[in-house]
């Protein structure tokens, strides 16, 4: 009766056995020493797991190839199980797939192969505690005599100790890729993570700003293309063009002296620059003389109706055309305490445009009562928005001034001095 060599199941004929078909079990058994001694093949893996078959009667397998290359997507570790735990055997084993490969034959050692990597291994075949050896890890290489794990040796191997780590080294020039976790300088932890570091890498671009990286200046010291500065603290510079729009919360100084920019502007017009209306108009300018320093141009409205004056101003271009607010000076030559009010209504008329025009809606400020002494100077608070009918650049404006005797109380004559008015720019100059 035929038997089988231990290792990898060659038919042993006996005399007298085979008779007619020894040929074919012959060429079998070369089958199987030719894979066992030189043989290669390639097998592509698609799970987690794979048994490396090996008959045990002469059954030409997988198992019988001396050198194996593992293709393929596993799709995570791929346990490699080499069948027969009771047989000792050798493999040359090349991984060329995306995962790592754990070869086992029973419960003792196993090898990982990582993913593209290779291996020499021995499988001792001691049963169902078959342990599993990486043979080219226990080859010994002259450079390797002498290396003490992690630290660098001349002219030797380096190895990293058993903390990985490694020291003594002095230059390394690297011409693929650096992968760390961490490193420092001179003992300072680098804590800059990989895509902070990727900031700097400009490529040629120097000098010029490019999105999600570090601004270097080039050789001149410039650096051009940004487009929103914030700064914190104070700017510093021997000049500064601006080519576009400024926009300044703060105050803005020249050599200390503020400089003055577009917003709320005033003129001031004295009662002697009005003149009372033909119809409801207010008395004619009067020039008082008081007792002691100044005289008054006045003009006075009665309490007993509305009365009217009106004025003309033109607005510098840089005025925006929009609303107004005003704010009234008066006195009064008397006691009585009584409040006073006045309304301001506008209209601009343009070149070529008619002037018999009605004025815009009247605005009438809050009614400030008198402080009861003759010839005191009451100032008003600010009007509410007075919208200037056809509001317009290069326009000449009227103006109407009353008394809204409606809204007040005072007893004696008003008397107006004057009004100040308040207007918005919206440009640096009137060019």
């Amino acid at each position: 009766m035929a038997t089988y060599t231990a290792s990898n199941a060659i038919k042993k004929i006996t005399t007298g056995d085979e008779s007619g078909s020894w040929g074919s079990s012959t060429n079998n058994n070369f089958d199987i020493i030719d894979r066992a001694s030189n043989g290669f093949v390639s097998i592509a893996l698609s799970s987690t797991s794979y048994t490396l078959a090996l008959s045990t009667t002469a059954v030409l397998s997988n198992g019988h190839y001396k050198a194996v290359r593992f293709t393929g997507t596993p799709g995570g570790t791929c346990t490699v199980t080499l069948e027969q735990n009771d047989k000792a055997r050798m493999y040359m084993i090349l991984n060329s797939t995306n995962q790592s490969l754990s070869i086992t034959q029973g419960s003792g050692a196993n090898v990982t192969i990582l993913a593209d990597k290779s291996a020499i291994i021995l499988a001792d075949g001691a049963g169902s505690g078959a342990a599993v050896t990486d043979f080219t890890s226990l080859v010994s290489i002259s450079e390797l005599d002498g290396v003490t794990a992690g630290t660098v040796t001349a002219s030797k191997a380096v190895v990293v100790d058993a903390n990985k780590d490694i020291t003594g080294f002095r230059n390394v020039d690297i011409d693929g890729t650096l992968e760390t976790d961490a490193f420092s300088i001179d003992g300072t932890a680098v804590s800059a993570t990989a895509a902070e570091l990727n900031y700097n890498d400009t490529g040629a671009a120097v000098g010029t700003v490019v999105a999600s990286k570090t601004v270097t200046a080039d050789a001149n010291k410039d650096v051009a293309s940004l487009r929103n500065l914030t700064l914190t603290g104070e700017l510093d510079a021997a000049t500064l063009d601006i080519s576009g729009a400024g926009d300044v919360a703060g105050a803005l100084t020249n050599n200390s002296a503020a400089v003055k920019v577009a917003g709320i502007e005033t003129i001031y017009v004295p009662a002697g620059a009005m003149h009372p209306n033909t119809t409801n108009g207010c008395a004619g300018l009067d020039q008082v003389e008081l007792s002691n320093g100044p005289e008054l141009r006045v003009l006075d409205f009665d309490p007993s109706s509305d009365e009217n004056a009106q004025f003309t101003v033109c607005f510098p271009k840089s005025w925006n055309e929009g609303t107004i607010t005003f704010q009234p000076f008066w006195t009064v030559t008397g006691t009585d305490a009584g409040t006073v009010a006045w309304g301001l209504s506008g209209v601009s008329i343009a070149n070529d445009g008619s002037i018999n025009t009605a004025f815009g809606t009247n605005v009438v400020t809050t009614a400030k009562a008198f402080s009861g002494t003759s010839n005191d100077l009451m100032v008003s608070d600010t009007s509410g928005p007075v919208t200037i009918a056809s509001a317009a650049v290069d326009t000449q404006t009227y103006f109407q001034i009353m008394r809204d005797v409606s809204a007040d109380d005072q007893t004696g004559d008003a008397r107006l001095l004057g009004i100040k008015l308040f207007y918005t720019t919206d440009a640096k100059n009137d060019a």
